[in-house]
């Protein structure tokens, strides 16, 4: 006999059995099964010649090819072509990467600089899937039982997170060539980043080893000043560069790796460190706020000195001057 047979005549059997084991039980319960029947004659006491018929086409029908086959699924069940499913599994693959990229970039922020080649990958199986590639019915109902054949619609919705998360992120502001790479603004910045993190880090051991009791930070302050300046200055530069390409969308940000680390930067500097930088329009802003508040004092000086003080004159009144005449008169007389 073939080995095969014989196997899945095996499996059949047990699998018979496992199948009337309930109903064994049942029977003993009742007392209609005598406890030293013969498993042949368990058969025929409980189960009908049809019934009997019935169980051992059920059992080979489970056990062809060891394992549920199409055989025995409805023949309108719906599923996916070869080409359909090898589209999934691509954006599944696709998915999985990009999240767990996000998901190790997320503190401190490195999603922009590490994720956007998995991003275009995502979008490049996204794309495949709603473009119904081949313009064949069959690709049509492919993208259709993929994005809309359901109430979930996961591949919608797991695509949607991802442009969502890509677009709150502002990560366009930090590529060129169609997102496909850092610009060169971005990499200049995190360079410098890099350069002033590792100042911090060098000059705060020595820091730690010389006034350890103190927290005294100075020779961080005084020697990563210039490394800080230039930071600072390449971040302001690429605020002004940003709001001048988008005056139509006002309060625009530039993608967040960027202001993370800015933001980082500054954290440290001010609060861990407590350095500040001398601003160097400092004494042209105390000049001009000393004159303009003596302004009002030279204004009302100046009124006072060359304004002309009128003298007063003694008007006397008519009767006074004509009796006054006359007292002369009599006098001239005399």
């Amino acid at each position: 006999m073939d080995p095969d047979a014989t196997g899945a005549w095996r499996r059949s059997l047990l699998l018979t059995r496992l199948l009337l084991v309930p109903l064994l039980w049942s029977g003993l319960a009742l007392g209609t099964v005598a406890l030293g029947s013969s498993p042949r004659s368990v058969l025929y006491d409980l189960l009908s010649e049809q019934q009997l018929l019935e169980v051992e086409d059920l059992s080979l029908t489970l056990l062809q090819g060891g394992k549920l086959g199409p055989q025995s699924l409805p023949p309108d069940l719906p599923d996916l072509d070869p080409e359909c499913r090898e589209l999934l599994l691509d954006f599944a693959n696709s998915s999985a990467e990009l999240t767990g990229c996000l998901v190790r970039g997320a503190r401190p922020v490195r999603l922009c600089q590490t994720c956007f080649p998995l991003f275009q990958q995502v979008a490049s199986k996204m794309d495949n899937i709603s473009r119904a590639v081949g313009n064949t019915s069959e690709s049509h109902s492919c993208a259709r039982s993929l994005l809309m054949e359901d109430r979930m619609q996961v591949v919608v919705i797991l695509s949607e997170f991802f442009n969502s998360t890509w677009q709150k992120a502002n990560c366009a502001n930090c590529l060129m060539n169609k997102s496909e790479e850092l610009s060169n603004n971005t990499l200049n910045f995190l360079n410098q980043f890099n350069n002033t993190l590792t100042c911090f880090e060098h000059h705060l051991q020595e820091s730690i080893q010389s006034f350890l009791q103190l927290r005294n930070y100075s020779e961080v302050c005084k020697n990563c000043r210039d490394a800080y300046k230039t930071l600072s200055n390449m971040y302001n530069e690429m605020q002004k560069l940003n709001e001048h390409e988008n005056k139509a969308e006002p309060g625009t940000h530039l993608c967040i790796d960027v202001e993370d680390a800015m933001n980082i930067t500054r954290k440290l500097w001010s609060r861990t460190f407590n350095c500040s930088v001398p601003c160097s329009d400092t004494v042209p802003v105390i000049a001009v706020s000393v004159f303009i508040l003596f302004l009002p004092v030279v204004f009302y000086l100046s009124s006072f000195l060359h304004s002309e003080q009128k003298k007063r004159k003694l008007i006397l009144p008519k009767r006074l001057k004509s009796s006054t005449s006359f007292a002369n008169v009599q006098e001239n007389s005399n």
